[in-house]
């Protein structure tokens, strides 16, 4: 009886691990492609302004931590996990509203993650200017690109290029 209890917890056990690792954005390339981000990075904006951002994982491997310091402007924050099969993303703006994004499937390419907007709180309707979009293209171990397009109705769609070197 004990023997056949043993084997019904493990196979149970079994079972419930690629759910576990899902939830834990294991099982996605995209979410691995981001955890390589962890570190430190110097870059440049569009108009040559620097740029700083770092990385760190943070609730047990389960979210990427980002914090972005754009010359001139205030810090932001961007936290990073896994919602499903897809990588979503919700952006703590200085613009005072919290854009929440998803992956677009794509064909694999793991080096490219393209985040479309889903919805935000703090936005009174989509008239209000707020992050849009988001893509990461990543060049190398030490290299990687952000496109952050930002909108507003009526007026068209501003995009922002951070480049990005790794210093630590």
């Amino acid at each position: 009886m004990k023997r056949a209890a043993g084997t019904s917890i493990l196979i149970l056990t079994l079972g419930l691990v690629p759910g576990i690792l899902q939830a834990r954005g294991d099982a996605n390339p995209g979410f691995e492609k981001l955890k390589t981000l962890v570190g430190e990075w110097e870059g440049k904006d569009t108009e040559d302004k620097p740029v700083h951002v770092s990385y760190k994982m943070v609730s047990a491997g389960t979210t990427l931590l980002e914090t972005l310091s754009p010359g001139g402007e205030s810090e932001m924050v961007t936290l990073y996990t896994m919602d499903g099969g897809e990588v979503a993303l919700t952006h703590y703006c200085s613009a005072n509203n919290q854009p929440r994004m998803r992956t677009v499937p794509n064909a694999g390419d793991s080096n490219e993650l393209d985040f479309t907007f889903t919805g935000a709180t703090n936005l009174a309707n989509l008239g209000v200017g707020h992050m849009h979009r988001l893509a990461i293209t990543f060049h190398d171990a030490d290299h990687f690109n952000q496109e952050w397009t930002w909108r507003e109705l009526g007026k068209a769609d501003k995009m922002e290029i951070f480049r990005f070197t790794r210093t630590k």
